[in-house]
Parts: structure tokens; sequence; C-alpha cells
């Protein structure tokens, strides 16, 4: 029997096509369109993007996101390197580390990490860490939506870069731009590995009236953004940079924890796009 269902090595499901939605779920998107955030307000957000997340970092610190101690089972790209050839990789949306500082842990040796945040406190934070190496690690602030990635790091020198989480927390009209930052900064042939929020994930039918900005982009809380992709649209997004497209399906997974009673389903979309080598 076919299937378009997929065991990942991380206990995720790889599923090739958009969720169906309840009838109680379609209300619910339908009543967030009952109070749309004005477009003066949405404007602000916009202007004052990267004081929310300096905000976010400041309340939180290093304890909000976990490490992403899953990023070499479910990328295989990390990995398949001889021990003794030098890697460069680029983390743009770096955060407080926790992918590069997992990779550390696992003993990456022949890794060279860039780590770039737009938030300047969470790069203290990436700084302050007992594992930062300034020998083997340069982290800095860059705006992926400009070019200042490129006052920090060579273009064409990247042969693996992550973009997990990000693209969602920026205004979709800058997306290109991020796209093409991405492939100018790898070496032909290197990789961009994606992770990111789906389309009906339960994070966005939560949404009350008044968060929602536009189709599928809402404000949380603290005043970060949050949008939430369908496959279609990253493939759309990374083949127009010049990307040649490895993989690109939703994630769907469950996050449980027993002893506060949660067990809620999630849907990520998560790519492999590559330069290609001439």
């Amino acid at each position: 029997m076919e299937t378009d269902e997929t065991l990942g090595a991380n206990g995720d499901v790889f599923v090739h096509r958009l969720k169906e939605l309840t009838e109680e779920e379609k209300q619910r998107l339908e009543l967030q369109n009952t109070r749309i955030i004005p477009e003066g307000k949405a404007s602000k957000l916009e202007r004052e993007a990267r004081k929310h997340w300096d905000l976010f970092y400041k309340r939180n610190e290093t304890k909000f996101f976990r490490d992403r101690h899953w990023t070499t089972r479910e990328f295989q790209e990390l990995i398949n390197f001889d021990s003794d050839e030098q890697i460069a990789f680029l983390e743009l949306g770096c955060g407080v580390g926790n992918m590069i500082f997992p990779l550390v842990k696992e003993g990456f040796t022949n890794f060279y990490f860039y780590a770039c945040d737009f938030s300047p406190r969470a790069v203290e934070f990436v700084k302050a860490n007992k594992l930062f190496d300034g020998s083997r690690m340069k982290a800095f602030c860059a705006d992926l939506t400009s070019d200042d990635l490129f006052e920090n790091i060579e273009e064409g020198t990247v042969d693996i870069a992550s973009l997990i989480f990000v693209l969602s927390a920026i205004h979709p009209t800058a997306w290109t731009q991020v796209a093409k930052i991405a492939y100018r900064a790898l070496k032909p042939g290197g990789m961009l590995l994606f992770r990111d929020y789906g389309r009906y994930d339960m994070a966005q039918l939560r949404f009350k009236p008044g968060h929602k900005i536009a189709d599928n982009f809402y404000m949380r809380q603290d005043g970060t953004r949050s949008y939430y992709f369908t496959e279609e649209e990253l493939a759309s997004l990374f083949s127009t940079a010049g990307f040649e497209i490895l993989m690109n399906t939703y994630v769907q997974r469950r996050t449980v924890n027993f002893k506060e009673g949660i067990d809620v389903p999630r849907i990520f979309v998560q790519g492999k796009y590559k330069k290609p080598a001439t």
C-alpha cells in the first residue's frame, strides 16, 4: 500500500500533504479574521522587530529554547564529511546558540562556526557561553534582510548554513532577500538546512482575534511575530533564489510533557536546499 508518510530518525513523521482541518479548527481561523491588527500597528511591529527580540532575550535569557540535539539525526549532511575536512558552518539566526553548542559538545572539532543574530543581547549570550571558543567561532549581529552579514563573512565561503525557526519571524516581503543572502554565503555545492513552523500548526490555531497581521502571519503577546508556511511556498522561494530542492516536506510530531499533562500535535516544514556545484 502506498503512503506519503515517512518516519524520521528523530521520531518525526514526514508528510507530503497539508493538514485537513476539522470544522472547529476552521471556525478558529475564521474567528481570527474578526479583528486584524491595524496597518499602523503592523508597521510599528516591523520597525521595532529588533527591540522586541532583544526584550525577549532580556526576559528569558538562555532558558526559553531547548538545545537542538536532534539536528545531526535529521540532517545527515552535518556528519557526512571526513573528520579531517575543515567545514565552515553558518547559523543564520543563532539565538543563544541552541544549535551550535550541541554540535560543539558532540565533538565537531573540524567545524569553524559562524553564528549571527538580529538581537545584540542574543549574541552576547552566545559569547558568554562557557563553550564559546574564539579560535574556532565567530558570533556577531546581522540583519538577514540586508547585506551586513558580509561585513563579517566572505561570500561563497560556507559549506553548510542553517535557517532554523528564523524565517517565520521575518516579514514575508523580506524572504526573497534572506534566501539570496543564504545563497551568496554558501560555496558552490553548499547546503542550507531549514526547519520552521508549518501551516495549521497548533500554535497558529490557538491565536485569538487581535493577533493576526496578515494571512498566516501573527503577533505574539511579546511583540515577536510568526508565520506558518506551506511546503509549496518554501519550494518556490528557494528555487527562485537558485537552490536545488533536495528535501521540502511537512513534519508532524507531538510535544509531550507527562508531568504537566501536555500532549500537543505540532506541524513544521523541513527542507534541504543545495547551491548548485557549477
